[in-house]
């Protein structure tokens, strides 16, 4: 890990590769027994620790691109 990667918490990580893999954020509170705003909130928490190491991802594809490069998950796990 570098200066330009975020530590990300073992929870924000489930809840980011969850959503990567859902199609809504409904069906990520239901899987993972939060509520919606949990899942917003903890979306949110990595976009501005992406931002705060100068690699902003404002999109979800880019948050996929991000998990990837930082090496939370794999291509050949998709």
């Amino acid at each position: 890990m570098n200066s330009r990667t975020p530590r990300l918490s073992a929870r924000e990580i489930e809840v980011l590769l969850t959503w990567l893999r859902a199609d809504s954020k409904q069906e990520v509170a239901l899987e993972l027994r939060v509520g919606v705003g949990t899942v917003n909130t903890h979306i949110s928490r990595i976009r501005t620790k992406y931002i705060n190491v100068g690699r902003p991802a404002p999109t979800k594809a880019a948050l996929f691109a991000r998990a990837i490069q930082d090496g939370h998950t794999t291509l050949d796990e998709w």
